[in-house]
């Protein structure tokens, strides 16, 4: 097996991101990201969930426990306004489709390293032991 350096993995991985930048969801993520800043009702909403975290920093601090009680309610229900409309819904979604690519990637990955050491050392992949782990195995047992 050739033996990369630290940089021509870091290449790989940059091309390998603009692989993931040019898929399906990420152009998805990127249209609905835009719908969501061309929305009106969400700026509003949004800047006003921002008002009333403040304003809940604010009486936090102070100790105004019924009050922050009510902001933080306020604070639900515009969540729940702003989490039912349409476009903020597509967002959402469309970051869960990345971010499930994402880990699909990064779980990949490491499961196809940890399964590269283990046969270059003729471990047991199906055990998940490296080599030296199933000849000293052999050692303890008087084989």
């Amino acid at each position: 097996m050739k033996a990369y350096s630290k940089d021509e993995i870091v290449e790989q991985a940059k091309e390998l991101a603009k692989m993931i930048s040019g898929t399906e969801e990420v152009d998805f993520f990127k249209k609905a990201e835009a719908q969501i800043h061309k929305n009106e009702n969400v700026k509003r909403a949004i800047d006003e969930i921002k008002a009333l975290q403040k304003q809940a920093v604010n009486l936090q601090h102070y100790g105004k426990w019924e009050a922050l009680k009510k902001v933080e309610a306020d604070i639900d229900a515009l969540q729940d306004k702003l989490d039912s409309i349409p476009v903020v819904q597509e967002f959402k979604s469309s970051q869960t489709y990345v971010n499930d690519l994402l880990q699909l990637v990064a779980s990949t990955i490491s499961n196809n390293v940890t399964d590269e050491i283990l046969i270059s050392t003729n471990g047991d992949v199906l055990k998940g032991e490296t080599g030296a782990a199933v000849e000293s195995k052999k050692g303890n047992c008087g084989c």
